[in-house]
C-alpha cells in the first residue's frame, strides 16, 4: 500500500492528501464506482472527490461503510471526503439542505471539504445537462458564501472552498468572506498550467487542487492534448515512465494536490507511482513552454449553445485570464 503525502490547509482541522480519486463517471455505473473506490482504498488512496452532480455520493458512502466493515480502514477519520454544491442549490436557503442530502447519501456526519461547484446559479430544481439557458440566474455569491460558512460553523464541513473560480471571482469572494476559501479546485495540467491563478492563490493562502491532471478525453476534437504532447512523450521515454506519470509528477511539483479519475485497477496503481523521482530543471523548462489550451469551459460543458446571458455569466467569471 502506498503512503500518499499530505499538505496542511490554511484553514480547517486536517491536511489534504496530495493525490485523491475523482468519482465522476459518464455513463454513471454505481456498482463499478463502488468497487473501484474499494480497490483505491486498498492501494492507499484516502481522498475521494464527489459531488451531487456526479451521482457518486451513494456508492462512495457504501464503499466507505464496506471498507470499515472489512477493516480496510480503522475509522472514517482516515479518509478525506470532498463533495460539491451544484448550481441549482446555490441559493442561501438551499445550501444547508443540500449538504444534509449529501451527508445522507454518503452515510457520514461531516465532510472534510465542501465546495461551490461553479461560480453560477440555476433555478431551484434545475438539474439537467446541458443547462437550459432560461434556468440561469444571477449568482448572489455573498449570501451563498454566508450559508457555506454556516456549514463550517456547524461542523458539517471541516473546511469550505470553491471550484472553477478565477482570480476575479476569488477577489470578489475575499472582499466579504469571514471564512476565506481553503481550497480552489480547478483544471490544471501541463497543457493548462494556471500560473497566474496559482500565484494569486498562494498569496492569499488558498490551496489549489487540480482536476484533469492528465488531461481527460474532452479536449478540442475529443483529443487528450496532455497524452498527445511530444514534450511529455520525450520525457517519459527518457525516464522509463508513462506520459501520465510525467504529467502527474509535474503537477505534484507545483505544490498543489490533485484528483485523478480512473476506475481501472492498473491505472489507479499507476497514478500513485510517481513519488520516488523528480523532474530535472531542463525538463521543467520544456514543460513550461508547452502551448496552453483549456479543456473545460462552462459553455462547452453546460450549454446547448453559447449563452447570451452576458449580464449574469461572463467569460471573465469562468475562464482564467
Amino acid at each position: 500500500m502506498v503512503s500518499i503525502p499530505e499538505v496542511p490547509l490554511s484553514l480547517g482541522s486536517r491536511s489534504i492528501p496530495r493525490v485523491g480519486m475523482g468519482t465522476a463517471a459518464y455513463p454513471f455505473a454505481p456498482e463499478s464506482t463502488k468497487q473501484a473506490i474499494l480497490h483505491a482504498i486498498e492501494l492507499g488512496y484516502r481522498h475521494f472527490d464527489t459531488a451531487s452532480l456526479y451521482r457518486s455520493e451513494k456508492p462512495l458512502g457504501e464503499a466507505i461503510a464496506e471498507a470499515l466493515q472489512r477493516g480496510l480502514i480503522k475509522s472514517r477519520a482516515e479518509l478525506f471526503i470532498t463533495s460539491k454544491l451544484w448550481c441549482n442549490d446555490a441559493h442561501h436557503d438551499l445550501v444547508l439542505p443540500a449538504l444534509h442530502q449529501s451527508l445522507q447519501n454518503l452515510q457520514l456526519d461531516y465532510l472534510d471539504l465542501y465546495l461551490i461547484h461553479w461560480p453560477m446559479r440555476l433555478k431551484p430544481g434545475a438539474f439537467t445537462l446541458p443547462v437550459n439557458e432560461e434556468d440561469i440566474l444571477p449568482l448572489d455569491l455573498k449570501s451563498v458564501w454566508e450559508a457555506m460558512e454556516e456549514c463550517q460553523k456547524l461542523g458539517l464541513a471541516k473546511s469550505i472552498g470553491v471550484s472553477n473560480f478565477t482570480t476575479r471571482k476569488l477577489e470578489e469572494l475575499l472582499r466579504f468572506a469571514r471564512i476565506p476559501p481553503a481550497v480552489n479546485q480547478v483544471e490544471m495540467n501541463p497543457v493548462w498550467q494556471q500560473k497566474k491563478l496559482r500565484e494569486f492563490c498562494k498569496e492569499k493562502g488558498i490551496h489549489v487542487t487540480a482536476y484533469s491532471p492528465i488531461g481527460g478525453q474532452d479536449g478540442p476534437g475529443n483529443r487528450n492534448l496532455v497524452m498527445e504532447s511530444e514534450v511529455l512523450k520525450e520525457i517519459a521515454k527518457a525516464r522509463g515512465r508513462t506520459v501520465a506519470q510525467v504529467s502527474l509528477r509535474w503537477v505534484y511539483e507545483q505544490g498543489v494536490s490533485m484528483v485523478v479519475k480512473s476506475f481501472k485497477k492498473e491505472r489507479l496503481e499507476e497514478n500513485i507511482k510517481f513519488f520516488d523521482w523528480e523532474l530535472s530543471e531542463e525538463e521543467c523548462q520544456k514543460i513550461c513552454q508547452i502551448p496552453q489550451c483549456k479543456k473545460i469551459s462552462v459553455q462547452s460543458l453546460l450549454f446547448r449553445k453559447e449563452s447570451s446571458k452576458s449580464d449574469v455569466l461572463s467569460d471573465a467569471d469562468i475562464v482564467e485570464e
